[in-house]
């Protein structure tokens, strides 16, 4: 994910004593450039629509043997296909083709991904790019009224932060767009609402660190940091199972008692605190996952790999 977005607004709000919901259902952008440099660049999906193939390293298409619309198959559907493959074979990546299509075209239709590509030493009209499931977007978050209005008095949330109820178990990005618009509207008039003109806000007091000291021990956020990754890629990542989440869910915890004896006794700097944050959220997502033993939209479990009707219109919802 870009760096920015380590999860603070939900892990704030859920020390604030807010309800979650939803986290299980963490959607991943099927193609982003395999390459060291690339820093999360992700291939527009209109490239497939426009007639790009995936294809394995020898040059074999495969989206056809998971669903009859091939590479327009929904975003889950198609990340899952890519990691069940890279996984069967010991593959980093798989390959996106729209090399097949005039040159012209590519560089007319898609100039900022085609002059991209370049820089990194790929051109999309010669040859296909390696690709792999990356970025990831979720459909749940803060649990919110329909004017963005969280359980906390005075708290509102919007876009990726909230659960507003718009997204199921699937998102698409143009939906989550409009979704940040009509919420920013609706809270806005609902602030607008309830605050009496010229009225400010509370006094908030200074941090005190008078019983802090400096830390001499940073490889806690480095070691927690890449062991944070590396349990929420191979865990808790495209395919699920209970197995799984259940080890990620001891590890993710021994974690959390480790940031937080070092948030009582250091100092702390942002980084420490995006950590601590991005650990919370993790937990939140194993909770919710292991509330929901069925298969629905971007949560896939392999040992329960169907709907299970019981779980229709219901959402997984945490209370602190």
């Amino acid at each position: 994910n870009s760096d920015g977005a380590s999860g603070d607004g939900v892990a704030m709000a859920w020390r604030a004593r807010c309800r979650v919901a939803n986290m299980e259902f963490m959607q991943f952008h099927p193609t982003c450039l395999h390459h060291p440099r690339a820093k999360s660049f992700l291939l527009t999906e209109a490239l497939r629509g426009e007639g790009a193939k995936l294809r394995l390293p020898n040059g074999e298409a495969f989206m056809h043997r998971f669903d009859s619309r091939g590479e327009l198959a929904p975003r889950d559907v198609v990340a899952r296909s890519m990691d069940h493959e890279m996984k069967r074979l010991g593959f980093d990546y798989v390959l996106l083709d729209i090399s097949h299509k005039p040159a012209k075209f590519i560089a007319s239709h898609f100039p900022s991904v085609y002059r991209r590509c370049l820089e990194f030493g790929y051109d999309l009209t010669k040859e296909p790019v390696p690709v792999v499931p990356a970025m990831h977007y979720t459909c749940g978050g803060v649990v919110t009224d329909e004017r963005g209005r969280t359980d906390l008095d005075g708290l509102y949330a919007i876009g990726e932060t909230a659960c507003t109820g718009l997204h199921g178990a699937n998102r698409m990005a143009s939906n989550s767009l409009l979704e940040c618009i009509t919420f920013a509207k609706f809270a806005a008039a609902d602030i607008e609402r309830r605050v009496a003109p010229g009225r400010t806000p509370p006094k908030v007091s200074n941090w005190d660190e008078s019983r802090v000291t400096e830390s001499d021990e940073e490889v806690v956020i480095s070691h927690g940091w890449e062991e944070l990754r590396r349990v929420m890629w191979d865990y808790v990542g495209i395919v699920r199972n209970e197995r799984h989440l259940k080890r990620a869910q001891r590890r993710i915890e021994v974690l959390l008692a480790e940031v937080n004896d070092h948030y009582r006794r250091f100092r702390v700097n942002r980084d420490f605190i995006e950590l601590r944050n991005l650990i919370t959220v993790a937990s939140l997502i194993v909770r919710c996952a292991l509330k929901r033993p069925e298969s629905r939209g971007l949560h896939y479990m392999r040992d329960h790999p169907r709907l299970d009707p019981a779980f229709d219109g219901k959402n997984t919802v945490l209370t602190p």
